[in-house]
């Protein structure tokens, strides 16, 4: 099972929790139905994308073969990798700003949000090779089980350069996030010294730029196509454009009606790009810029457009997607180990084979339903207390 949930592939599909605080805090007090609206479900949507990229090598035929799209699971890493700067901007920015909350204290939150739940995936996986093994399966491809790769995903430092290629890999960007979470400040001041909005989506554009020619000069691979451990240069420039166009926002800016349109014509943008071969192109850039400014378009637009009709369903939707990102891959090993073994030893034709490829999707899902309503959601609850108090 592939794994470059941010990025991979090459390159990445990840899905960083982004999820705002229970009280959050903005330049001016947020509009009351910032959630269950276009972003959260376009959240929701690039998460399924990205279990469907990474399962989707294990049907009777690569899905990749129908389509391109289904190879992009680097484009669902971007946009959770910008949304999260986005997000984080609208929530975390003024009291940055006005000292509400302290920097060490706003990091040690962000971190609170991701690491008990990426322990607790980590070790049930751990646990469960250890049972694989010592009833003689081969754990469904067991190099990607090294034990010594343990520690540095555990400490969550597997995005700075320590090599770790294996277990819940898709964790790379949270990692990577962590590097961004302690940064956040800085940019949110930097940010708030800009006082022409049109400026600041520019900036971030230079900011992906400049980390795009250290990608090609120190590593010579375009920057969404870096190894996962690198991933804290994958995934920053992405983090501050999304900061960048989350301040434009507070700006007002731009207006409802160019929102729409930029909404719009981002998802469009987007669309048509799919069908072409990224690797036929005389160089990546000329896949990855369009899809970038699409991918920015849509955020900006779809943030930029008041919620006057939310859903809940939308919401509780977007609430699953950090479980759903962090899960998929240790449901994967356990079913797919499951599924390949009764394939090898019963006959089962190719249409109850892809029957069972589709079932993964739903039983993806309520497993990610049970972990965030059972463990992940009553542990941040008892923590939160502590973590708020934190100074």
């Amino acid at each position: 099972m592939n794994v470059p949930v941010l990025p991979p592939t090459a390159s990445g599909d990840a899905t960083p929790p982004s999820d705002p605080p229970a009280t959050p805090v903005a330049a001016r007090p947020l509009r009351a139905s910032t959630r269950g609206g276009a972003l959260d479900l376009l959240r929701l949507v690039a998460s399924l994308l990205i279990v469907l990229y990474h399962y989707g090598a294990e049907g009777p035929m690569r899905i990749e073969r129908f389509s391109q799209m289904f190879s992009r699971g680097f484009l669902a890493t971007d946009f959770f990798l910008m949304l999260s700067g986005y997000v984080l901007g609208r929530a975390y920015g003024a009291s940055t700003l006005t000292g509400r909350i302290s920097h060490g204290r706003f990091w040690v939150r962000r971190v609170g949000r991701v690491w008990p739940g990426h322990l607790i995936v980590l070790a049930t996986m751990a646990v469960l090779v250890l049972v694989l093994n010592s009833l003689g399966t081969d754990a469904h491809k067991p190099s990607r089980f090294a034990w010594d790769q343990l520690p540095v995903q555990a400490l969550l430092v597997h995005a700075w350069g320590f090599n770790s290629d294996g277990w819940n890999l898709p964790s790379w960007s949270l990692s990577a996030l962590v590097v961004c979470y302690a940064v956040f400040p800085w940019l949110w001041r930097a940010a708030d010294k800009v006082r022409h909005p049109w400026l600041l989506p520019l900036a971030g554009a230079l900011a992906f730029a400049l980390c795009e020619v250290v990608a090609r000069q120190a590593f010579h691979h375009a920057l969404s196509d870096l190894q996962f451990r690198y991933g804290v240069l994958r995934a920053l420039p992405l983090f501050i454009l999304g900061v960048c166009l989350a301040r434009a926002v507070e700006m007002d800016w731009p207006s409802e009606k160019a929102a729409k349109a930029l909404l719009v014509g981002g998802c469009g943008l987007l669309a048509a790009m799919q069908p072409l071969d990224r690797y036929a192109l005389p160089d990546e850039l000329i896949f990855d810029i369009p899809c970038l400014i699409a991918i920015a378009a849509i955020v900006l637009g779809a943030g930029r457009l008041p919620v006057r009709h939310p859903k809940a369903w939308i919401e509780e939707g977007a609430k699953l997607s950090f479980a759903l990102f962090i899960t998929h891959i240790l449901v994967g090993v356990i079913y797919w180990s499951a599924v390949h073994e009764l394939i090898e030893t019963v006959p089962i034709g190719i249409a109850w084979q892809w029957l069972m490829w589709l079932a993964s999707f739903p039983i993806a899902l309520g497993a990610a339903f049970l972990f965030h309503t059972y463990l992940d959601q009553p542990l941040q609850n008892r923590m939160a207390p502590w973590l708020r108090g934190r100074r």
